[in-house]
């Protein structure tokens, strides 16, 4: 399974969702494990550009953008999908020749 860190913002429509049911957020990280076979590893509230910060498990790229896709046709979040690498991994990866 591959990394991802899922950058998201809520929309006017998903302020209003969150204050009214703030419980949706874990509604919503256990169906997209159900649903898409993603894992939710980490999920952080932040202040700045971004609402939350979301560490997902996914098989690849093509799943991660269905839920992507998926859960920002919905108008209540836009998310920003960024695949990561575990730091030895990426060490790894420079040092071959």
């Amino acid at each position: 399974m591959a990394t991802y860190v899922l950058l998201s913002t809520l929309t006017d429509e998903g302020r209003k969702t969150v204050k009214e049911r703030p419980e949706r957020i874990k509604e919503v990280s256990r169906e997209i494990e159900k649903t898409y076979g993603v894992k939710v590893t980490a999920q952080y509230a932040v202040l700045g550009a971004y609402d939350f910060v979301n560490i997902v498990e996914a098989p690849d790229n093509q799943t991660i953008t269905r839920v992507s896709v998926d859960l920002g046709s919905r108008g209540t979040i836009q998310i920003m999908s960024l695949p990561a690498t575990q730091i030895d991994e990426f060490i790894a990866s420079i040092k071959k020749k």
